[in-house]
């Protein structure tokens, strides 16, 4: 195995390792606020009912952990082995990058969905942000052979909110999306911020579809419908549209694809100052 690939490999088990304490500092701190707060201000069953979503989102996440972790581990428990072949060295260690990379996603999720806050917002150019969202995801959708439509409209209109969020949530919808598509498919991006006080953002699929018992329950933390998702995502989605005062939607069933919109105060209509 190249030196600079185990190399990689331990610089990002201990970066991982790192973000994890993280993780659950950050969650610590957050459990211990809210006791605070809401014991101050007497509400007791408020306060009992967010340290148990807390709790909750604290035994979900080390079951989340468990697996990638271990997986991780006996891979590389095997690259140790002096008797391995140079093929199996090199298979290995691949495996221990992806399920690391895993677990950073994973943990970069939890950190976001934990702190549950925006940075102060701003005023910035939709084209512009729909501009950099096209060329992030255009590469990504031609490795997997996926058609990426994007329809912006032509005047351009000034949002007001946390630009990062915002094209975060953004991006985590459209790699929702590419994810459910099969090759020769097509996903596509529509934007739209004309005779509304709203912008809307609409991500469609040709996957399979979701049925209505899931759609219930998809922007519940750690509820996933992917075997590699972490459940994270649409509820991190779903935070960042109610923290700027706007909301999301799903259109989609079984067998006919999926639409997700995410709709946004326009800037002059959430209240800057």
């Amino acid at each position: 195995m190249p030196a600079e690939d185990l190399k990689e490999a331990f610089a990002l088990f201990s970066e991982t390792s790192a973000r994890l304490s993280d993780a659950y500092l950050e969650l610590q701190s957050q459990v211990a606020r809210l006791s605070v707060e809401l014991a101050a201000a007497n509400g007791e069953l408020a306060r009992r009912e967010r340290l148990s979503a807390l709790g909750e989102v604290a035994a979900n996440l080390a079951h989340q952990l468990r697996t990638p972790l271990a997986a991780a581990l006996l891979y590389a428990g095997h690259l140790a082995r002096p008797d391995l072949a140079e093929a199996d060295r090199v298979r290995f260690a691949e495996k221990v990058l992806s399920r690391l990379r895993y677990l950073e996603r994973l943990i970069q999720d939890m950190l976001r969905f934990v702190k549950g806050q925006q940075e102060r917002p701003s005023a910035f150019s939709l084209r512009a942000m729909v501009e950099e969202i096209e060329q992030v995801m255009e590469p990504q959708m031609a490795i997997q052979g996926v058609r990426f439509r994007v329809a912006a409209p032509a005047e351009d209109v000034e949002l007001w909110a946390d630009r990062q969020a915002i094209m975060g949530a953004l991006l985590n919808l459209l790699e929702n999306a590419l994810q459910m598509s099969p090759p020769g498919s097509e996903v596509g991006f529509e934007v739209a911020a004309g005779g509304s006080p709203f912008a809307a953002f609409r991500v469609q699929d040709q996957g399979p579809g979701i049925g209505a018992d899931a759609q219930a329950r998809l922007f519940e933390p750690f509820f996933t419908t992917r075997a590699e998702g972490n459940g994270l995502g649409l509820a991190i989605v779903k935070q960042t549209a109610d923290a700027h005062g706007g909301w999301v939607e799903i259109d989609s069933a079984p067998g006919r694809g999926s639409a997700f919109t995410f709709y946004l105060p326009l800037h002059g209509e959430a209240g800057e100052g």
